[in-house]
């Protein structure tokens, strides 16, 4: 059972622009208050481009569409909220928990509520690693299998890009570059990997989004949208970052769901708090772009 704020809800039937969001960034990615004044934020741009913002969450057991700014407030204080990917929902709707969902549960959910397109920072992936570990994120399944397209700044560049690339490509995920030829790499734009295709703008982006649906193609479309070169990281510096990141996290035996997390506040604090500007920049820039290719898609219905 979905609980979809009324205003989303009237958007959906209407054939109005939704964008969905997620809300590991607001219980999981920064520190309180910066975590709802970002969160606020990027609804505002959202809203500024013309489209409704649907944050998901889950309340008590209850999947919220559609988040408002109280219980945006609520999420970013409280203390416990747990990060949930499609395995964990089950268990938390019966639990009756509070829970951040991640790609794969705010894909799910969204698919659910009919929201065709969600916006987030970076998809998870494969870790570094992995060969041994089997560490890989379930986004990239749900990709493989949810009817929605997720418009982010590449992987988490935390992650193995060229891995991730791979197993996108064997499930079988278009993997569009938004006005560039280049696989983003989170805080920069350039990672030296080249994405499928090329969008021109947000028209051909809907158009591709509009013929997958009507020739019954299964699974999303991820559209990587670079970082602004403005707010971009010096690849040096956020290279050195995730290394001592990673060897940090590995001296201290931290595994699974906790690794994301962990490395993201860790490199935050390695480079003074200038990668969390990155991240916010490439967030709201995210949301400008996904609301523009929304609406052109919403023009095709």
């Amino acid at each position: 059972m979905l609980k979809i704020n009324p205003e989303v809800l009237s958007a959906i039937k209407e054939n109005r622009p939704v964008v969905a969001l997620e809300s590991t960034i607001i219980s999981h990615g920064m520190p309180y208050p910066k975590n709802v004044q970002t969160a606020l934020e990027v609804e505002r741009v959202i809203r500024e481009h013309g489209a409704v913002p649907a944050t998901i969450g889950i309340i008590d057991g209850d999947a919220i569409v559609g988040m408002t700014p109280e219980e945006i407030e609520q999420f970013g204080k409280r203390k416990g909220i747990i990060k949930v990917s499609r395995r964990d929902l089950p268990v938390v709707y019966a639990k009756k928990l509070w829970a951040a969902t991640t790609v794969a549960a705010t894909m799910i959910i969204a698919n659910q509520a009919g929201i065709k397109l969600f916006v987030t920072g970076g998809i998870g992936g494969v870790h570094r690693g992995a060969q041994e570990t089997m560490d890989i994120s379930a986004d990239l399944q749900e990709l493989a299998k949810t009817n929605v397209t997720v418009v982010c700044a590449g992987a988490k560049a935390i992650l193995d890009l060229p891995l991730t690339l791979e197993y996108l490509e064997t499930m079988g995920v278009p993997v569009l570059g938004y006005k560039t030829e280049e696989l983003p790499a989170f805080y920069t734009a350039h990672s030296g990997l080249k994405v499928d295709y090329k969008l021109e703008d947000a028209k051909e982006a809907a158009l591709a989004m509009f013929e997958k649906e009507k020739n019954n193609l299964q699974g999303g479309i991820l559209i990587c949208n670079p970082i602004p070169e403005e707010y971009s990281m010096d690849k040096k510096v956020i290279d050195e970052a995730i290394e001592k990141a990673l060897k940090m996290m590995n001296e201290q035996g931290i595994k699974g769901k906790e690794t994301t997390p962990f490395l993201l506040k860790t490199i935050v604090e390695l480079t003074g708090g200038d990668s969390l500007e990155s991240n916010i920049k490439l967030v709201l820039n995210n949301a400008a772009v996904g609301s523009e290719i929304i609406k052109e898609y919403c023009k095709l219905k």
